[in-house]
C-alpha cells in the first residue's frame, strides 16, 4: 500500500499562495529555534521543532484544524518531507504540502534578505 506523500510546492508558488489568495495555509515550520532565529520565514508559522516533538505531539490535533491546508517548512525541504508524511499517516484530514528547497529555496528564490545557513 502506497504511503501518502504531501505535495510539493515551490517557494515562488507559496509566495503567490501567501500573498494572492484570502484562503491561507498554516505554515508550519519544523527547524529548532536557532535556525529560526538566524532565518525566520516571513509569515505567520505554528512552530514545531522535531526534536521537541514529545512537548507538542499530543496537542497537535488541537492547533491544526483539518479544515485548513498545511504548508510544513524546514531549512532544505527534507525533515518537512519526512513531518508532512508522517502528519498525512495520521489521517486527520489535513491538506499538506512540503516548501520544496526549504527556507533556502525561499531564500535565492523570493525573499534573499532571509539569510542563508
Amino acid at each position: 500500500m502506497n504511503q501518502p506523500k504531501p505535495t510539493p510546492i515551490s517557494a515562488r508558488d507559496l509566495h503567490r499562495w501567501l500573498t494572492d489568495s484570502t484562503s491561507l495555509p498554516i505554515c508550519v515550520d519544523v527547524r529548532e529555534d536557532k535556525e529560526l532565529e538566524l532565518a525566520p520565514f516571513p509569515a505567520p508559522v505554528l512552530h514545531l521543532p522535531l526534536s521537541r516533538s514529545s512537548s507538542w505531539i499530543d496537542t497537535l490535533p488541537n492547533n491544526l484544524p483539518s479544515d485548513c491546508p498545511v504548508v510544513v517548512i524546514c531549512h532544505a525541504g527534507i525533515r518537512s518531507w519526512d513531518f508532512g508524511s508522517w502528519l498525512l499517516q495520521q489521517n486527520l484530514g489535513h491538506q499538506v504540502f512540503n516548501l520544496e528547497g526549504g527556507i533556502e529555496a525561499w531564500s535565492c528564490n523570493v525573499d534573499p534578505s532571509v539569510p542563508r545557513y
